[in-house]
């Protein structure tokens, strides 16, 4: 609670402008469906209004439907942590998605470090995520996205790679056991280093195992954050960069989903840090054929005033419409 209160202090209330909505071509709105791939919508996408309480999970899948056309959801474990042990609150939110007619896909968990390099954090970190597979179990997802680190990992790459492979791979028993997909994201530290986190799955060759490739999170050298939490984490500035194309092209033969980031948009609706038509050639040619996911990240930047930014709503369609634009 007092991580959540800091954060909300942080971001403050921002403000409220015109943006996007006032700049980009009125043809960028619509809501046709995608013709190649399904899009989710990522819960964090609206990270601002959950982290000041404007907004809750159980009403998250019928806005996504209303508000934005999409009819796929990715939950996120930090906006519902205090319901981890209430499966009253997973049935209900299945029951709603089920009027909805929408799916549930899959749960985002940033929880204890399964690749932590002691053997005893390790250990209860793989048993603290079986709460999390259950949880997707009953909302019907087919995988729950994990990291391989944290914020606070040391240790070399060799050092956590052996450490990721054995806590990632009882993590996968359990998964097993109940049909469910254990995923990773290039998330933090080393896992941000596309060829560590490929030779990962080549090492362990699970049918549960894969990837959740992101394309904004190919930072294999940051500032350490002054807190330990999201709020400390987004204020970190980026050293060193591994090649996000490259990376992209690495992890697209392990994917399980995609996480389709965006921070900024120009005039037209083209994402400013990346060539979105050359990342979807990537995903074409490596024969992917599942869900791609709308994370609009610079939403968090806009509640906190920050210009060049724009609100959640306005990121969310220009994101979705620059998927569609890019296939």
């Amino acid at each position: 609670m007092n991580k959540r209160r800091k954060f909300i202090k942080q971001i403050g209330l921002g403000t409220l402008g015109t943006g996007l909505l006032t700049t980009l071509p009125n043809s960028l709105y619509a809501n046709s469906i995608a013709n190649n791939y399904p899009i989710s919508l990522a819960q964090f996408s609206l990270a601002s209004e959950f982290f000041m309480g404007k907004h809750n999970t159980l009403e998250f899948p019928a806005r996504a439907q209303k508000d934005f056309g999409v009819n796929i959801v990715e939950y996120v474990s930090m906006f519902f942590a205090d319901k981890m042990n209430d499966p009253s609150f997973f049935k209900e939110l299945k029951l709603r998605t089920d009027d909805l007619g929408v799916t549930n896909h899959l749960i985002m968990v940033d929880d204890e470090n399964i690749a932590d390099l002691d053997k005893t954090k390790r250990e209860h970190a793989v048993e603290s995520h079986y709460k999390f597979v259950d949880a997707a179990e009953i909302l019907g997802c087919s995988s729950i996205r994990v990291n391989l680190g944290s914020l606070e990992q040391t240790g070399s790459a060799e050092a956590v790679a052996d450490a990721a492979l054995e806590g990632y791979s009882k993590l996968l028993k359990y998964g097993d056991n109940h049909d469910m997909n254990i995923i990773v994201e290039n998330h933090v530290g080393h896992s941000c280093n596309g060829k560590w986190l490929a030779n990962i799955m080549k090492q362990l060759n699970h049918k549960r195992a894969g990837v959740l490739p992101d394309f904004g999170n190919f930072c294999i050298n940051r500032t350490k954050p002054e807190t330990m939490d999201i709020a400390g984490y987004m204020n970190t500035k980026c050293l060193e960069q591994y090649d996000m194309y490259l990376g992209i092209e690495e992890l697209m033969p392990y994917a399980k989903g995609v996480s389709a980031k965006t921070h900024k948009f120009d005039a037209q609706g083209n994402e400013t840090e990346m060539d979105y038509k050359r990342i979807f050639n990537i995903i074409e040619k490596s024969g992917f054929n599942g869900i791609i996911g709308i994370e609009y990240e610079g939403g968090l930047m806009h509640a906190q005033g920050i210009e060049g930014y724009v609100s959640n709503e306005e990121g969310i369609i220009a994101t979705k419409n620059l998927i569609q634009k890019s296939m």
